[in-house]
């Protein structure tokens, strides 16, 4: 099991930034990578960004490239995601999930734990 807890989230203007944490406890030694998603109520969970666990190769959504930066801590077992140039469309609950196996990151039926979300909230 790997339990993992998101935290940052909160309400910010356009154009500001904000940076979510993601702790993961548990059995963190398998993780093979760690995704953020996003979701807004009635529409289903998309794909923001991915960070493979050995290497720190990172993969983003063409809508937040040049805008999110994500990482990750080994001694903190965390991964962060940095979100600068906030848009109105960025509004959503963040999700973050651990994937144990290769495969499909921006699917995120491929992710086998998930946190409890942290809101954003971009006001225009």
């Amino acid at each position: 099991q790997i339990q993992l807890v998101e935290s940052g989230g909160g309400l910010v203007q356009t154009g500001g930034s904000l940076r979510l944490s993601c702790a993961a406890s548990g059995r963190t030694f398998s993780r093979y990578a760690m995704g953020w998603f996003r979701q807004v109520s009635g529409k289903e969970r998309e794909f923001v960004a991915a960070i493979m666990w050995r290497g720190g190769s990172t993969y983003y959504a063409e809508h937040v490239k040049g805008r999110f930066t994500m990482s990750r801590d080994d001694a903190k077992n965390a991964g962060y995601l940095q979100m600068n140039s906030l848009k109105f469309d960025d509004t959503a609950v963040y999700y973050c999930a651990v994937k144990l196996m290769d495969g499909n990151l921006w699917s995120a039926r491929a992710y086998d734990y998930w946190g409890q979300g942290t809101q954003v909230t971009v006001s225009s």
